[in-house]
């Protein structure tokens, strides 16, 4: 394994201690923010983080010795509830994706990434912050980590490339909801794009009402209306235009990160991209009728009451199909934006200068299991989209191109990732592992499994062919994902269980989290709790009678 110097004649990272950092700011060295913190711990949470912008931001000609190349660019794409059905996965033999293909043709593709919790706040969290939602309590839509005291000082990745000389740049969905632009938002990144949004939609619900509260945004299909009515138009359109401007300066280094809405619900699409799946060719996701039955019935509390539909109200309301096309057609049609945006990073010649990073925020079931939506420990909610393209000669790396990686890979190791591609220390707190090793040789094992929690108790723990599960009630599955990739048979749901079974969840078991916080305060929305009388969700006693099924 070749992890030594790049080609990039002249290129030396100098690191010091505080006591020896030169005065000379033309000779400063990287900033790490944790010392910051650390240094002033009387501070109130914004005088803290006013200070980390205030205080210890770089140029871009302080953030590199003289006569040195500037930092690696960071071009960073999410896309919002999206599962593998991508071509560089192969999660569905139809889907038609070929910016990301080209993506992967130029870098590492993470076939086994998995995300820290499959629903969106706790899930960006954690890439933000490089904390477990077991570390933070944060297991929920709500709340934002500004305003939970213990949390608020938490450094995220466009603050700590802002300190280190970068110019952040965050456009659409890359915290949850509006977390981030609401309160001092240049304390969070430089410049804020446009929200994320559906954009244009039809007069009413093209499908009806929904169960669950029949929630507006329970919807897909195709009206008539244009691409560039979308939100994701207007995201790319940013992204393009940024990119534009910061070629204009190439010797600032770049945080951008993009974030696309779709293929979160509503699915709408144009005609175009419905029509690339039509009907009578369609495949159907892999479901199983009987699925669940070697699941306990705790397996439900964690999707307990939710507007996404039950398979069972897809199939009986001829909305299986509809959906299936609608969130193909969505991804095909996000694709095209990521397109848009690699297009113009090529045009204005910082391609060769750009570190490239594309990963979503969780999977997304389509009738399997009995459920759509996420909100599962399973597959399909917790296998997601990685690629990350390192340009050659760029970094101190030796990264190749179009390969696939198997190992487990945790959404939360982007942080030490693109800190140590980009040659800044890895700040301490980290909760994930700098994937370098396995970038510049995709066969080197990662040390741990790959974990997911949805609230706490409920886990998922992966490897390269194991998963386990557990809940908080103690019941527990197993499934081989080499023989059965799919998950379909829980080992353990025969009595029988072979000892190497249990020798195998011995081993995984040995990784989940040792202490796991409570509920942060005020947290809502998707929250399940074990109280002494039984499991709660959203603050309403489970009667397991009443199962949505």
């Amino acid at each position: 394994m070749n992890m030594g110097r790049s080609k990039r004649a002249g290129r030396k990272l100098v690191q010091y201690t505080p006591s020896e950092r030169p005065a000379s700011p033309q000779h400063r060295p990287p900033i790490a923010v944790n010392s910051i913190c650390r240094r002033a711990p009387f501070l109130g949470a914004i005088a803290v983080v006013s200070l980390f912008f205030s205080a210890s931001r770089l140029t871009a000609d302080e953030s590199a010795a003289p006569g040195e190349p500037s930092r690696p660019n960071v071009l960073m794409i999410a896309i919002d509830d999206l599962n593998d059905w991508v071509e560089p996965l192969g999660g569905h033999p139809q889907v038609q994706t070929p910016a990301m293909a080209r993506l992967a043709e130029r870098g590492v593709t993470f076939t086994n990434a998995h995300c820290q919790a499959p629903l969106c706040n706790p899930s960006r969290t954690s890439i933000m912050t490089a904390r477990r939602p077991t570390s933070t309590g944060i297991y929920g839509l709500q709340p934002w980590i500004r305003n939970v005291d213990e949390l608020s000082q938490l450094v995220t990745m466009p603050q700590y490339f802002s300190a280190n000389g970068y110019k952040s740049l965050v456009g659409g969905k890359i915290h949850h909801g509006g977390n981030g632009r609401r309160n001092q938002p240049n304390l969070e990144a430089d410049v804020w794009g446009p929200p994320a949004k559906v954009g244009v939609r039809p007069k009413q619900k093209l499908i009806g009402s929904t169960p669950g509260g029949n929630n507006p945004l329970m919807d897909w299909g195709t009206f008539p209306h244009k691409d560039e009515e979308k939100g994701d138009w207007a995201i790319a359109s940013w992204a393009v235009d940024q990119l534009s401007e910061l070629s204009k300066t190439p010797d600032q280094p770049f945080f951008l990160a993009a974030g696309f809405f779709l293929p979160h619900v509503p699915c709408y699409v144009t005609q175009k991209w419905y029509d690339m799946y039509p009907e009578e060719s369609l495949i159907l996701p892999p479901i199983r009728d009987g699925d669940r039955d070697d699941t306990s019935e705790s397996s439900w509390y964690i999707h307990w009451y939710l507007p996404e539909p039950r398979t069972s109200w897809l199939k009986e309301n001829n909305q299986l199909k509809n959906l299936t096309r609608s969130y193909l057609a969505s991804i095909s049609f996000v694709d095209s934006q990521v397109g848009r945006i690699l297009d113009q990073l090529d045009s204005t010649g910082l391609a060769d200068n750009t570190i490239v990073v594309m990963w979503s925020d969780h999977g997304y079931h389509l009738g399997e299991k009995a459920i759509s939506g996420k909100n599962s420990l399973w597959r399909h909610s917790t296998r997601v989209p990685l690629i990350i393209s390192v340009p050659e000669g760029l970094t101190d790396f030796d990264v190749p191109k179009a390969v696939q990686c198997n190992q487990p890979a945790e959404l939360l190791d982007m942080y030490a990732t693109l800190a140590q591609l980009t040659g800044l220390p890895i700040p301490d707190g980290q909760e994930g592992l700098s994937l370098v090793p396995q970038l510049v040789d995709p066969a080197t094992p990662r040390e741990k499994p790959a974990i997911c929690t949805h609230n706490a108790g409920n886990h998922s723990v992966c490897d390269t062919r194991w998963r386990y599960v557990v809940y908080a009630d103690g019941a527990e599955e197993l499934y081989d994902t080499v023989a059965d990739p799919f998950e379909y048979e829980n080992l353990l749901a025969s009595r029988e269980n072979p000892q190497s079974h249990r020798n195998v969840i011995k081993r995984l078991a040995a990784y989940l989290p040792k202490e796991e916080k409570p509920l942060a305060p005020n947290s809502k929305a998707r929250i399940l709790e074990k109280r002494k009388d039984g499991f709660y969700w959203e603050e309403k006693k489970i009667v397991p009678e009443d199962k949505m099924e």
